[in-house]
């Protein structure tokens, strides 16, 4: 009788930036696990994410059940990352003279 393989290694890959991608795509763990958070089916999310095969959505979510703890850190220092950038980004004086613009032309065509 011929056994099988009981090991599976998970379809994820550690980029130079940081963050985790699912194996041949450029989709993030962060995304896949923030559709599943929302109670999205694995075919709910390959439908968001249709460069994602099936089963590497199913290894991804199956690699968050059985390492929760670990994967949750990560996730919690990629949204406090994001945040820092996205405070970054706002702060700079280009950034806040476009809001402005907006702003006023937003207000310019309610009077009209």
């Amino acid at each position: 009788m011929d056994y099988l393989d009981l090991t599976y290694t998970a379809p994820l890959m550690y980029q130079k930036d940081g963050t985790i991608r699912i194996r041949g795509s450029r989709v993030t763990l962060d995304s896949i696990l923030h559709a599943f958070q929302q109670r999205a089916t694995a075919e709910q999310i390959q439908d968001s994410f249709p460069s994602v095969m099936l089963r590497d959505i199913y290894g991804t979510i199956a690699y968050y059940l059985e390492h929760r703890e670990r994967v949750d850190v990560y996730l919690n220092e990629q949204t406090q990352s994001a945040q820092e950038l996205r405070r970054s980004l706002e702060s700079r004086s280009a950034v806040i003279s476009f809001r402005e613009k907006i702003r006023t032309r937003r207000m310019q065509k309610a009077k009209y």
